[in-house]
Formats: C-alpha cells, sequence, structure tokens
C-alpha cells in the first residue's frame, strides 16, 4: 500500500452544506502525521463530501460520500467508498479553466504558484498591451456572461480612451436560479480570476478594479479578499509602467437579479439604486462615474490565464467556429449527477444530459439553458451542439451557464409560469414593456395553470411576448419572455390540454388536480395523517384526503412509503376518493 502524502477534502460550499466541515475535522484529528487541507469544488456536487488522498507514488485515491467515521478507513485506503469518474465523462470534459478547482488549497498563493499561477501575467506583461487584447482577439474568446460579446474587441474599446483613469469590473452578480458556476470559480481558484483580471488591467489601461459580487457568496468573497491581500503583500498589484498600484474593490450586492446588467451594476457601484439607462453611451465611453467603463463575468476572467498558459491558436482550435474555448455548466433538475462540469463548445446537448448528467433516456423532456430567461429545449433536439448561436436558434441562449433537466413528470405550463413569476418579480420597473408586459405574461400563465385560462391567453401570449423583447430597455426584460415563447413552440399541446379540457397531465398544477389514496396499496401506517401539516389526511375504515382543505405540500406523497399516494387530475381517482 502507498504512503499518504496528503489529503484534500472538498470545502467549497457544496461540499460543506453535505457536512465537509464534519469530515474535515474527523480527518485532522485522526490523521496526525499527514497534512489535512480543504480545497474547492470538485464538480461532482453529488457525491459530496468527496475526499482526495495523495500517495507518496502519485497517485490518488477519491472517497465520495465521506462521514466523519469513515477517517480510520480513509486512512487505510480501504476499498470501501471509493469514487471514480466514469470513462466516457472523463472523455467528454476538458478541464482547461477548471484545473485547479478541487486541486489546491484556495487561499494559499504559494501552492497556486506551484502549480503555474501567475505564469500567464508574466507572458503576458512580457508584451505590449496592444498585443495582449489581439492576442484575446485571435483566441476569440467571447464573454461567458451570456450575451456572448467578444472579450478582445470589448477590451479594445477600452483600451482606446486615452484618459487617466479606467474601470474594469468582475461581474460576480450570479443570480440565476441553478446557476453556480462563478460561486465555485471564486471559492476555488480566487488566485485565477485575479490573474486574469490584472492582464485585463495592463492591456485596458484600468487603474481601479471593482469585483461586484453578491452578499450571499460569503465564502467566495473571503477567499477573494484573502488573495487580493496577498497579492498586494507580493506587490502584484503594481502593473509595469504604471506610478500607481491598481485599486482594487470588492463590492457587495444586495442580491438584485436586474443588476447583472452592466448599467444597472454601475448605478448600484456608484450607490444609486440599481436600474439600467439607455445606451449609447455605452460603458467603455461612460460608465462608472462617467469613467470608461468594461465588464466581464468571473468565467470569462478565469479563461485568461489559461488562455495565455496554452496560446490563443490552441485556444481558438478548441470548440466551434464561432464558440471558441470550453464552457463551465451547472447541472441541476431532474438529473442524477448534479454539480460543475467544464466541456468543449459543440459537445451536445445529450452528452451533457446523459452522459455527463447520468440521466436516462427516455425520461426527460426538455432541459432549460439560460437560467430563468433562457429557454426550454425538448429531448428531440438533445443533438444539438452547444454554442451561442445554435441555442440561440432553438429559441433558447447560453446565458451564463445553467442548464436545468426537466423530467417527464413536470408540466411545461408551470415550468414557464415558475420563471416568469421570477423574472417579472426582478424587474426594476423602470420600462414599460418590461414592468407591465411580463407581468400581464405571468397572470395569463397563471390563469392557465389555474384552469381559468382561454385560448385567447395562448394568442395573448404569443403576441405579446416578441413585442417585450423587441421593447424593453435592457436584458432582463429582452430575454424574459423565452420560457413562455419556447415551451409555446415545443410544447403547444400541454397549453391546449389546459384551456380545452381543464387537466395537467402531469398532475403538477395544483387547481387541476387533487391528492388521492390507493386503497389497494395503502398499509394504514398513518404517516400521512401524522405528517400533513393542515390535517387534510381523514382515517375511518381507510384514509382519504379533504382535498377542499388540503394544501397540494406533497407531504403525504413523499413520506408514504408504499407510494400509494399521488396527484390524479380532478374527477379522477383510485379506490378511494372524496
Amino acid at each position: 500500500m502507498a504512503a499518504i502524502k496528503r489529503i484534500k477534502v472538498g470545502t467549497a460550499s457544496c461540499g460543506i452544506a453535505a457536512g465537509a466541515g464534519q469530515v474535515f475535522d474527523a480527518l485532522k484529528n485522526a490523521a496526525t502525521d499527514v497534512p489535512v487541507i480543504g480545497v474547492g469544488c470538485f464538480g461532482h456536487c453529488y457525491a459530496e463530501p468527496i475526499v482526495e488522498v495523495e500517495c507518496e507514488d502519485g497517485t490518488s485515491v477519491f472517497y465520495s460520500k465521506v462521514k466523519p467515521e469513515d477517517a480510520a478507513g480513509i486512512l487505510n485506503l480501504t476499498e470501501e467508498g471509493r469514487f471514480s469518474i466514469p470513462a466516457r465523462r472523463a472523455e467528454l470534459e476538458k478541464t482547461l479553466v477548471t484545473r485547479l478547482a478541487g486541486k489546491i488549497n484556495p487561499i494559499d498563493m504559494q501552492e497556486y504558484i506551484a502549480n503555474g499561477g501567475f505564469e500567464s501575467m508574466k507572458k503576458a506583461f512580457a508584451m505590449t498591451p496592444e498585443q495582449v487584447v489581439d492576442e484575446v482577439k485571435k483566441a476569440g474568446l467571447r464573454g461567458r456572461g451570456g450575451a456572448g460579446f467578444p472579450t478582445g474587441m470589448k477590451w479594445s474599446f477600452l483600451a482606446a480612451k486615452q484618459v487617466p483613469e479606467k474601470v474594469l469590473i468582475c461581474n460576480a452578480d450570479e443570480g440565476d436560479p441553478g446557476a453556480f458556476m462563478d460561486r465555485s470559480m471564486m471559492e476555488s481558484v480566487p488566485f485565477q480570476m485575479m490573474e486574469g483580471m490584472l492582464i485585463g488591467a495592463y492591456a485596458t489601461g484600468a487603474t481601479k478594479l471593482f469585483i461586484y459580487c453578491r452578499a450571499e457568496y460569503p465564502l467566495a468573497i473571503k477567499h477573494l479578499s484573502i488573495a487580493i491581500d496577498a497579492m498586494k503583500e507580493a506587490n502584484l498589484h503594481m502593473l509595469p509602467g504604471r506610478e500607481k498600484p491598481l485599486e482594487i474593490i470588492i463590492k457587495e450586492g444586495a442580491g438584485a437579479f436586474v443588476c447583472g446588467e452592466e448599467t444597472a451594476m454601475i448605478h448600484s457601484l456608484e450607490g444609486k439604486r440599481g436600474t439600467p439607462r439607455f445606451r449609447p453611451p455605452f460603458p467603455t465611453d461612460s460608465g462608472w462615474n462617467t469613467l470608461p467603463t468594461a465588464i466581464n463575468n468571473v468565467e470569462t476572467f478565469c479563461n485568461i490565464a489559461p488562455l495565455f498558459s496554452i496560446g490563443a491558436d490552441a485556444f481558438a482550435a478548441i470548440g466551434t467556429e464561432k464558440g471558441k474555448g470550453t464552457k463551465i455548466f451547472a447541472l441541476a433538475g431532474d438529473v442524477k449527477n448534479p454539480g460543475l462540469t467544464e466541456v468543449p463548445m459543440g459537445t451536445t446537448l445529450a452528452e451533457v444530459v446523459y452522459e455527463i448528467g447520468g440521466a436516462e433516456p427516455g425520461t426527460v423532456k426538455a432541459v432549460q439553458t439560460g437560467g430563468p430567461s433562457g429557454g426550454c429545449i425538448p429531448a428531440d433536439k438533445f443533438d444539438t451542439k452547444i454554442d451561442y448561436d445554435t441555442l440561440g436558434a432553438l429559441g433558447a441562449i447560453m446565458g451564463s451557464g445553467g442548464l436545468i433537466v426537466i423530467g417527464n413528470n413536470r408540466c411545461m405550463v408551470e415550468t414557464a409560469r415558475y420563471f416568469l413569476s421570477f423574472t417579472q418579480r426582478e424587474s426594476c420597473g423602470k420600462c414599460t414593456f418590461c414592468r407591465v408586459g411580463t407581468t400581464r405574461m405571468y397572470e395569463a400563465l397563471q390563469r392557465i395553470t389555474e384552469g381559468k385560462g382561454t385560448e385567447a391567453d395562448i394568442a395573448f401570449l404569443e403576441d405579446i411576448g416578441p413585442k417585450i423583447k423587441k421593447g424593453a430597455l435592457c436584458g432582463l426584460g429582452q430575454t424574459a419572455p423565452n420560457p413562455a415563447l419556447s415551451t409555446l413552440r415545443y410544447f403547444r399541446n400541454e397549453y391546449e390540454e389546459h384551456v380545452r379540457d381543464h387537466v395537467c397531465s402531469a398532475h403538477i398544477c395544483s387547481a387541476l388536480t387533487d391528492i388521492k389514496v390507493d386503497t389497494d396499496k395503502c398499509v394504514k401506517c398513518g404517516l400521512c395523517m401524522r405528517t400533513c401539516p393542515v390535517g387534510a389526511i381523514q382515517k375511518t375504515d381507510v384514509f382519504t384526503v379533504d382535498n377542499a382543505k388540503c394544501s397540494k405540500c406533497n407531504s403525504c406523497i413523499e413520506i408514504c412509503p408504499k407510494k400509494a399516494i399521488s396527484r390524479v387530475n380532478k374527477g379522477e381517482g383510485f379506490n378511494s376518493s372524496l
């Protein structure tokens, strides 16, 4: 048995939520002569807590779903609990940007340096700023924040401004439900993100750096703060040819989704209400406090160091003609293996959902890409190769990289209603198209899911959606109709059954369903009755549900050991029915 060199515990937010803190303490106490360190996210969030044992012979052994009591067995390299990445997933993934995530101590600058950290910055600093911008252009890197604007072109706009002060902002205000790519990178490799920002500042002439990070990411903010302090101590914020050091500021956002839009973010950084403004002038002409300003998101900056490490030609060789490099996706929803994955642009949706996510073919109805204002792509389109343009042609968007898998047991009308409830609530209210339009769309969807909708509501959604997209002031309103329009495009039959037959075939919409007990399966254990929060379940000779009182919380369905309770359309039932 190989000697153990050190033990690494995944202590990013996903690991901590699964109990990695207690596992770390148990291993620390048990391993008296072996270093135990915390690392970032391994990407396999479904398997957390994850422990990697590094051996002196250069090999590693992984353990998944580790408990504190497993510490002794891990120190003995027991076979129980060992974890390995499926071969096909390993073939599909390409860990370019996430190469060091889960591999190093996130807040140890020396370990980052020992693994190639800041070598890209040295290469960039040996070039002129113009050459750095040209290298990013040549690589074909597009912004990973959603719109896919060419990064090198944006940097060139800022670099062209001949003024004493310029601003570069990192958008770390990741607000999409189900998205956690940027949080993971900040927690796992904060020095890599900062290296990208330093290269960007050198290339563009920026004198002030802002990191706008939502306050709900305390661990990311902590790691970034430590990284910035370490870099300042090493004088890395003094760029070549500069008389003054870079000013680097972390600004904690209050969680307003609209502040992900660049002009709204700038207003927030200025201490104003976070609302977008008309453009022009564009931020690179007049941004923060009227200074020329450019904004990129976390993943974009995390691409910069790998780009310079392998060179623009090698970077451009990865992916598709219009989508260069890799993309990090956050897999969530009805999938066996939720977590992070990094794949080359051009990987198909089927490969991501089935071979990486582990969903069974035939069990998935659609996938939602691009967050709450993205689109729902049906399973029969999963042969689509992922890049900005192909997803756009299907009525979806790349977005920042959230990818929610929707199983066959979901209602697409309710899915659209859910996402519209989010976007209309997050609208800043400044423009009528978004403020009123998304509200009216949500109300129409609400009527349909309640069985009160009509054919006119469907026609209304199809009519107003494109108008909102065309007339809204910012990206929130311009993309908010996507969930409704894409589900109407691909799942119109579900809308029609709601308005014509007043049924929900997925048995999801509460107003159209009842909770019923199948007395042939019921073993009369009483768990459902004791669990019901509103006392809607009664027992006579059999257990029955008073649907007039029932809140449709599904607690009884989830706790029933025999799966004897389920939703059915109103008027249907099993042996017992009220």
